[in-house]
């Protein structure tokens, strides 16, 4: 086991046995309602699964017993989890009178979490991790290596189709758990292996020195990744930013320690004009951060502004806000404690106090002496800073007189915008449409009272290279700010937002895809709010019709086009079938627009979720950024997927 792990302060001394894993309830109340424990059934709970499933391994890495993980995607979707822990107790669990390998996987809220001194940091907070993935796998597996022997038990949907039996003898110990969700429960059973490597490559930046495999054994999609950090977090802003040009060589790495919790922190900045701010708690990923990312922008604009003042680069009374110290920067914030409160199971926000006040005690120190020591990078930092300051300033003036104009105007909504009668924001959507033609052809289509049109035509500004002060009063944007009323940047408030559903209807070829990664960087970079309360969808247009006397149908794809042509013809495989293409969305008829893409019964939309801000961040900067390598292999990565190109 790698000499990391013996020192760390996460490390327990303590035999993993029944008496640690306590009993609340039953597992019914999983199955009637999944979102409560997993967030959704869609992609993203599905993913889930295994997340909760890795989570209990990591535990044991923190707990020093653990240094190798593999997860594989098995034929059929089936997902199995290995590791090298001490393996899930097997003997008899007090309460119950059954062993404790039983009551993990059958019990909600049964875990070594809860009490004991089991683990003294975890993840896996609330201790149904095991049990819920249980309850929505058709069935699942879970083998032990334990005591020179190896426990298996099997389930189905929850309940017990195999008790516990040794089916062998080991001289290893760990668990590997195999499942197969659930079709009942689930909206789709196909695993993204992309989401899943990012998640561990994750998890193995938190954990220097932990070894995670992932490996991808679907019949045609084989691949494999092992991931191994001993640099750990400084090494994931490195690689955080890769893709874009550091201001500064190496990355500020702080670290500290406080009774039971570890915090530690490390920062570069990068020539960008945007954030990225990853903060963690017991490995897990906090989107909406918390105390420690309170902590850590409180400390990072009080240093900089307070050796600014010392080293008089900073006159007088003038003060950069946090907004400006953090332009360009990238940083990782990772927290270990042993009684991490987190809101809601889906674990988005980290609510402990004192982690704020041990993040803001390890910047401020550790800040503070890097920049006395290295006042070349201070320099470089504090300017980038004092610009940002700037262009902030002049982008509240370009605002200010925006809205001047507008208050002058009257508040108008722009001239291409045809609104809904409808004004209950809940019940109304807005299109935005590539080009007039096809902005014509909706308008004609759609259904006036909930449904507003706005066509946007020429080329729309890139956001990825403009300050906040270029977006404003840019021509092409501004008619998006002002037909969805609810601001833009800090001002932005989702509570003023005109149209709870916000559709991005482009055409399905290379402008169209284009015209939507611009739109959605526009939403992330500046509201995403938008994103994050789910109010941004994609319509998904049509690519055959598929008809047979009176019969037609629609197809989304290649694949489907064959599979309804074969439908269509039924017993008779040489009946005539009529396949024809639609073009662009601004050459079909209103009818057939509305039919196709605009009507709620029928039409395919397709949610934008911020499953991965990283990821898509990532996408934006390879596409839009200065480096061309990186987009060159971006786009030569992803060349196989892209099909009906307009050539």
């Amino acid at each position: 086991m790698s000499e990391h792990m013996e020192h760390s302060p996460t490390a327990v001394e303590h035999e993993y046995g029944a008496s640690e894993i306590q009993v609340l309830e039953g597992l019914e109340a999983v199955r009637k309602r999944p979102g409560m424990y997993i967030g959704s059934t869609s992609s993203s709970g599905l993913h889930h699964l295994v997340y909760e499933i890795v989570d209990n391994a990591i535990d044991e890495a923190l707990a020093g017993y653990c240094d190798t993980i593999t997860v594989e995607i098995l034929d059929g979707d089936v997902i199995r989890v290995t590791d090298n822990g001490r393996g899930i107790p097997v003997d008899i669990q007090p309460q119950t009178g059954r062993p404790a390998l039983e009551v993990v996987y059958t019990v909600l809220h049964a875990g070594g979490k809860f009490g004991g001194g089991g683990y003294k940091v975890s993840g896996g907070l609330h201790g149904v991790g095991a049990s819920v993935v249980n309850a929505l796998s058709e069935w699942l597996e879970v083998r032990v290596h334990k005591n020179g022997k190896i426990y298996q038990m099997r389930f189905a949907r929850g309940h017990i189709t195999q008790e516990m039996t040794i089916v062998g003898t080991t001289d290893r110990t760990g668990t590997t758990v195999t499942f197969k969700p659930d079709p009942e429960m689930f909206d789709t059973l196909v695993y993204d292996y992309e989401t899943l490597h990012t998640r561990m490559r994750e998890q193995a930046f938190l954990n220097a020195g932990l070894k995670i495999t992932t490996e991808d054994r679907r019949p045609g999609m084989e691949q494999k990744h092992t991931m191994h950090y001993e640099g750990g977090i400084k090494e994931f802003v490195t690689w955080l930013n890769r893709n874009k040009t550091a201001i500064h060589p190496g990355v500020i790495y702080m670290q500290g320690v406080k009774t039971d919790s570890e915090a530690e922190v490390a920062i570069q900045y990068n020539d960008s004009y945007n954030d990225t701010i990853l903060s963690f708690a017991n490995n897990i990923h906090t989107p909406e951060g918390g105390m420690h990312e309170t902590g850590f922008k409180t400390a990072l604009t009080r240093v900089l502004n307070a050796y600014g003042q010392k080293t008089g680069l900073i006159k007088g009374d003038d003060k950069v806000s946090g907004e400006d110290v953090r332009e360009g920067l990238t940083a990782v914030i990772s927290v270990k404690l042993t009684d991490a409160q987190f809101e809601g199971q889906t674990k988005a926000k980290l609510g402990n106090a004192s982690m704020r006040t041990l993040v803001d005690n390890i910047v401020s120190a550790g800040l503070t002496e890097f920049l006395e020591e290295n006042p070349a990078v201070a320099k470089i930092i504090l300017e980038k800073a004092m610009t940002a300051n700037r262009a902030r300033e002049a982008a509240r003036r370009a605002r200010d007189s925006i809205r001047r104009k507008n208050a002058l105007e009257g508040a108008t909504l722009p001239g291409k915008l045809s609104d809904c009668n409808e004004r209950d924001p809940e019940l109304t959507e807005i299109y935005i449409v590539e080009g007039d033609s096809a902005g014509g052809s909706a308008k004609g289509g759609r259904d006036a009272r909930f449904q507003a049109i706005l066509p946007l035509w020429g080329k729309m500004l890139n956001v990825e290279k403009a300050r906040a002060d270029k977006v404003y009063g840019n021509d092409k944007l501004n008619p998006v700010i002002t037909a969805l009323g609810a601001g833009i940047g800090d001002d932005f408030d989702v509570t003023k937002l005109r149209y709870h559903k916000v559709i991005i209807m482009a055409d399905a070829d290379v402008d169209g895809s284009h015209i939507r990664t611009l739109l959605l960087t526009f939403f992330f970079r500046f509201m995403r709010p938008l994103i994050e309360h789910g109010y941004v969808y994609a319509a998904v247009p049509p690519l055959f019709k598929i008809s047979r006397g009176k019969t037609t149908k629609l197809a989304f794809s290649e694949e489907e086009r064959e599979k309804l042509a074969a439908e269509l013809r039924g017993d008779n495989p040489n009946a005539k079938v009529e396949i024809s293409r639609f073009k662009g969305l601004g050459e079909m008829e209103p009818h057939e627009l509305w039919e196709t893409t605009m009507n709620p019964e029928t039409r395919v939309l397709k949610r934008i979720e911020l499953e991965d801000a990283v990821a898509a961040d990532e996408t934006f900067t390879v596409l839009m950024g200065e480096k061309v390598e990186p987009r060159k292999e971006f786009i030569e990565k992803k060349a196989k997927y892209v099909v009906n190109l307009d050539i």
